[in-house]
């Protein structure tokens, strides 16, 4: 009697096994995929780039900067040609613009360190930047890192015309961040460390100066950038820079002599005065104001006085009444102090 044939049921096993073969492949090669994707998206270097721009983006600029990397000693900054005396006042929440629709667009490795190239819209204007991290250790099966070129940058400002100022809508006072203090000279830049990436909107409004401010992008880090910024004279500070001149002028009018001291106008004559001459003022000048630096300047403006005096000659003692108007041009300084206010010096004293 013939034994039944086990090729079929041979042939069955050597299918299962294939197939549960293939899917122990696919099973891994899903799980690999898996893996890969965590890591990129929690573990990895741009993982680790994200989290730090997501703590900026929600204004947690204390806990940016206890990201590994992020702070930096002095030297490291001079050596990056920034000024080690760099103010951090702007490394707070206050100082922050809206960060957005942020994207890692690129990830390359090279000797152990990995650059990050990061797209993103920082307060409506879209930029690009590029960090670069190493790996800091593991944390149990998964690494840490940190920052090998830290994010953040510096601008150098120059603010003209004003020591007060808003960076983002945070006040600022030239004079207590300075590292020179009230000895600060107005033109001298202001060194500020900033967030990378960042936009910093500097802007102007005090009771004397202006403007409407001028932005700039922070997008590569350890680097300085200069940014001037001038300011314009508001109408109150010229309508109380008109007063002052024009109570100045007034005030000379009241000195009884031809040469009133330290006055831009005056009378020589070759002959004697029978009295004390009468000075006032017929037009007063047009005041208008203008930048000198850091501090301000009254351009010369046309303006006449007039005179009435009685003259008597030396040839023959007659005696002439001289009514005579005496144009003259008139100019000043403008020091804005270190509390705010602005002291006010009417020159060209003698002029014609």
């Amino acid at each position: 009697m013939d034994q039944p044939s086990t090729t079929p049921a041979r042939r069955r096993l050597w299918f299962d096994l294939t197939a549960l073969a293939v899917v122990g492949v696919l099973l891994l090669a899903a799980l690999g995929a898996g893996a890969l994707v965590l890591y990129k998206q929690f573990y990895g270097p741009s993982a680790f780039v994200t989290r730090y721009i997501d703590l900026l983006a929600t204004g947690h600029a204390a806990d940016a900067l206890h990201i590994p990397g992020v702070s930096i000693d002095r030297e490291v900054l001079e050596r990056s040609g920034i000024d080690p005396a760099a103010s951090e006042a702007m490394l707070r929440k206050a100082a922050l613009a809206p960060l957005s629709d942020v994207e890692v667009v690129g990830e390359k490795t090279d000797d152990g360190v990995t650059s990050v190239t990061v797209e993103y819209v920082a307060g409506g204007h879209a930029g690009s930047s590029t960090f670069q991290v190493e790996q800091d250790g593991w944390a149990g099966v998964t690494p840490n890192w940190r920052f090998t070129q830290s994010p953040l940058a510096a601008v150098a400002l120059t603010v003209l015309g004003a020591d007060h100022f808003a960076v983002n809508g945070f006040e600022v006072d030239r004079n207590q961040i300075s590292a020179a203090g009230a000895d600060a000279a107005p033109t001298d830049p202001l060194p500020l460390l900033v967030f990378t990436p960042g936009l910093y909107s500097v802007t102007v409004d005090t009771a004397i100066a202006t403007s409407p401010g001028v932005s700039f992008l922070a997008d590569s880090p350890l680097t300085q950038t200069p940014v001037e910024l001038q300011t314009e004279p508001t109408d109150e500070f010229v309508g109380v820079v008109q007063d002052r001149v024009e109570e100045f002028l007034d005030e000379c009018t009241t000195q009884e002599v031809l040469q009133p001291t330290a006055c831009p106008f005056g009378l020589e004559v070759q002959n004697r005065i029978v009295a004390p001459p009468v000075w006032s003022i017929t037009t007063q000048p047009t005041v208008t104001v203008e930048p000198d630096g850091g501090h301000w300047m009254i351009p010369p403006a046309d303006a006449v006085a007039h005179i009435e005096v009685d003259i008597r000659s030396l040839y023959d003692g007659s005696v002439e009444h001289v009514s005579e108007d005496v144009p003259f041009r008139v100019d000043g300084t403008i020091t804005i102090l270190s509390d705010g206010s602005a002291s006010i010096r009417v020159g060209n004293p003698g002029g014609s």
